[in-house]
């Protein structure tokens, strides 16, 4: 008689263990969750400056310390990059209701995917892209083609890829 048979019947025989969430869901998971949160800070931060954010670009527009900031710097201040600038401003409101309505969906399929619902990866990823959609029909493709829509697009990319692989642990 082994050890185990010994325990069977006992208040001590072993607990099976419990299949629970594999380690790279459960990290993209807290990642996300992590993620809403500071998207949900930036979408109030950009709601209460917006006005003195275009304002201050508008002064600095073609001043002298521009002029001294590094080329990447000085295309901030174009006048594209200007008018995208007042575009968004004008846009604020719808583009923050998307951006929240995205955060839900996001947060929402996270939950979802740690309890291993599939469903909860397509809304995830309704919530990933949400934004990129608002941004181009509200304010136009130069919303993407920039520095921030770049790393934006960079970053939903590589979360895509990750969440993917992990669709084989979601029924």
């Amino acid at each position: 008689m082994t050890d185990i048979d010994q325990l069977k019947g006992s208040p001590f025989e072993p607990v099976p263990a419990k299949k629970g969430i594999p380690g790279t869901l459960n990290v993209l998971t807290i990642l996300t969750f992590i993620g809403c949160g500071l998207g949900l800070i930036f979408t109030i931060y950009q709601q209460v400056t917006a006005k003195t954010t275009l304002e201050t670009m508008e002064k600095m527009q073609g001043t002298e310390a521009v002029e001294k900031m590094p080329e990447f710097a000085k295309k901030m201040y174009s006048p594209e990059n200007m008018e995208m600038m007042r575009i968004s401003y004008e846009n604020r409101i719808p583009l923050m209701i998307i951006t929240l309505v995205s955060l839900v969906l996001c947060l929402f399929g996270a939950i979802q995917m740690r309890q291993l619902k599939k469903q909860g990866y397509f809304l995830w990823l309704i919530g990933e892209i949400l934004p990129f959609v608002g941004s181009v029909l509200f304010v136009g493709m130069n919303s993407l083609t920039g520095f921030a829509g770049m790393v934006g697009l960079t970053i939903v990319a590589i979360f895509v890829i990750l969440y993917s692989f992990q669709l084989k642990h979601l029924k």
